[in-house]
Order: C-alpha cells, then structure tokens, then sequence
C-alpha cells in the first residue's frame, strides 16, 4: 500500500478523533457552563436546539464547498474552527451569550463533520475496500478521551473555559500534524470536461437520509434514556443505571472498530439491514425484561447492531457521485443529526402517555423499517447518478 494512502488514514483518523475530543468536552461541562451561564434545565433544553441547527446549517454550507474546493482544504479551516468555537461556551456568562457561543460551536461542528466524513470517502476509494466504520470508531474514542481528561480537570477545580483553552491548543496542534497528509483531490481528466454543476439531489440520497434519521434517532434514545430506564422502570442504583449507557456507548465504539472487516466480506447492504435487525432485537428484550442485568445486556447488543450502520450511509452517500460527494453527505448526515436531536425530544412527551419502556417499541419499529430499506445501498445505484463513477469505484 502507498504511504502516501496510510499517512492520509491515519491523518484522517486524527481527525475524527479531534473532532469526537470536542464534542465530548462539550457534554463532560454542561452542568459547570449551565451554572456559570445562570440557565434552568429547561433553558438549556432550548439552547441545545441552537448547538443542532448550527450544526444543519454548517453541514449543507460545508458539502458544497468540500465538492468545490476538495476536502483538503475544507477540513483544516472547519477543524481550526471547531477547535477555537469550543472556548465560547466556557467564557459565556449569560443565556443569551451561551446561545451565540452554542450557535458558532454547532455550526463549526457541522462543517467539520461534513467534511471529514467526504474525505473519509476519498481515501476509502482510494485504497478499494471498507475502512469507513473505523474512522468513525476513532471519533467515540475522542470522545472517550474527552470524557476522562474533562472528569480529571473537573476534579482538579479547573474552570470550563481554562479546561477548553488547553483542549483547543491540543487539538489544533493534532490538526496541524494531520493536515499536510491529507489526500489532495485527484485532477479531471482533459476529456471529462468542465465540472457538472450541482442538480437536484438523487431521491435515493433522501432514502438513505431518512434511513440515517430514524438510525441516528434510535442512538439519541439510547444516548439520553437508557440511564433513566434502568433507574426510573427498574429502579436500579445510579451507579448501576450508568451501565447502560457504558455498555451501549462501548458496544458502539467496538462495533464500529470492527465492521470494515464484516464490510468487506458481506457488503454494506448485509451490515444495515442485519446490524438493524440486531438492534431491534437488542431494543424490545431491553423494552420488555423486568431484569437489571437482561437491559444491561439489551442495550449493549443494541449498541452493537447499531454501530456500523449509520457509517455505511455516509460512505454509501459519498460513493454515489464523487463529483458531489461532499453535497450528498451533507444531505445524509444533515438529516440524520436531526434524528439524533428529535429522538430524546419525542420520547419525553409519550412517557405521558405510556410508561418509558413501552416508548422504545417504536424505535424498534424505526429499527425494522432500516432493514427493509437497507437495499438502497447496493453501489448498483451509482449507476442512477449522471456523474457517477463505474460500478467498481462505488462503495466498495
């Protein structure tokens, strides 16, 4: 393998995992900026919408302009972003300054995910067999990083914004390592012509965003209720009730480590459709069982069906048409961040109705309705795009 292609792995990588040690320093000092900005929970509720729409809004301004100018150059201006708008929230003292500082932070988080994620689709072209879902593994593993050194820093009294200061400078010296191995975007040949402008875009790229909405929206329940499952339907202790997530979020970050692998062999259609399946199964034992352990253990095989599916979509997405693969993208993981936000936000309202456990039944069914449509990612539907690659350059 040239080592032109790992340097660019392994500097996307990097990315990723910057970007996932942002956001987790995000969430580790929601409570410390929520008490320093002076907000009430509900409050806070509606700021988070302000850190989701920017986030929609970086993603469609960064697609397009990953397509024009080459993921190259969109990555290193939206990480340099990302990683100075991540000291906003820490200085913000008031709710209406939080609500600036969450805007910029969302929408600098958007950009950068789009982006990453486009030239994650180059260099899988590039070397010619899945390594997607692992790039996305590294993200959780920011995170994860992000969730132990703000827990140390919090134990050591260090104020949000000191704890950002120090993060930003990190990640911007990562950053700065990562960026001149980036994959530069490959010339148009002579006789392709000038570059086609953006057309609608293809209505199977909205299929494969709504299958990442009801997939993305399935992993925000489980980011934001398992924890209250165990605890509030079961009563089990807090530390215990903390498993949940634990377990799922692991399962998560393990599963997507590996599924490049089950990938290559059984191809992305298999991987969404049975991984879907999965969780689905892992979601109703959770839904049903009256045993702490049994949950425990139906979030964890939720979080491992779950894991490399939404991954899949992206890839899949940018495969379709590498003329305009940062715009189709954008339109995938767009759609599939608004899940993620309108999934804990449905849920809240139905528990007047019925008791929380019943609630997941309909992400059970959302789970279902991905298997049925996981036929959407077959590479033949590169031949649907006008500027499509040949079948062997789709998503492998």
């Amino acid at each position: 393998m040239d080592n032109r292609l790992r340097r660019a792995r392994v500097a996307t990588h990097t990315v990723f995992a910057l970007n996932g040690f942002v956001v987790g320093m995000w969430v580790v000092h929601i409570p410390a900026i929520e008490q320093r900005a002076g907000i009430s929970h509900a409050t806070l509720g509606l700021l988070l919408l302000l850190l989701g729409g920017g986030a929609f809004l970086g993603m469609q301004v960064a697609g397009p302009l990953a397509d024009r100018f080459g993921a190259r150059v969109v990555v290193p201006v939206s990480a340099l972003l990302c990683t100075t708008a991540l000291i906003l929230p820490g200085l913000a003292t008031s709710g209406f300054a939080l609500a600036a500082a969450l805007l910029s932070l969302g929408f600098c988080n958007g950009a950068l995910d789009v982006s990453m994620n486009a030239h994650a689709v180059e260099v899988e072209h590039a070397y010619g067999r899945p390594i997607m879902s692992a790039f996305h593994g590294m993200w959780s593993i920011g995170g994860f990083l992000a969730a132990l050194a703000g827990a140390r820093t919090l134990s050591w009294g260090w104020a949000p914004a000191t704890t950002f200061a120090v993060a930003t400078a990190v990640t911007l010296v990562a950053a700065a390592a990562a960026t001149p191995a980036l994959l530069r975007r490959e010339p148009r040949p002579a006789t392709a012509g000038p570059r086609p402008k953006r057309g609608k875009t293809p209505g199977r790229i909205w299929a494969m965003a709504i299958v990442a909405l009801l997939l993305m929206l399935a992993e925000g329940v489980a980011n934001d209720w398992s924890v209250l499952h165990l605890s509030s339907v079961l009563d089990a202790p807090e530390s215990t009730a903390a498993l949940a997530y634990g377990f799922f979020a692991a399962a998560m970050t393990i599963g997507r480590l590996l599924t490049d692998r089950v990938v290559a062999r059984f191809g992305q259609v298999a991987v969404v459709r049975y991984g879907s399946a999965i969780a689905a199964a892992g979601l109703l034992v959770t839904s049903l069982t009256p045993s702490i352990p049994v949950a425990i253990a139906g979030w964890t095989v939720f979080g491992i069906g779950l894991s490399g599916t939404v991954p899949q979509l992206f890839g899949a997405a940018g495969h379709f048409d590498r003329e305009n693969s940062g715009a189709n993208v954008s339109r995938v993981a767009g759609i599939g961040y608004l899940g993620m936000l309108a999934g804990p936000a449905m849920i809240g309202p139905m528990t007047n109705l019925m008791p929380l456990n019943l609630t997941f039944l309909l992400i059970v069914g959302y789970c279902l309705v991905a298997v049925a449509a996981a036929g959407i990612l077959r590479p033949a539907a590169a031949q649907e795009a006008p500027s499509a690659e040949p079948q062997e350059t789709a998503a492998p």
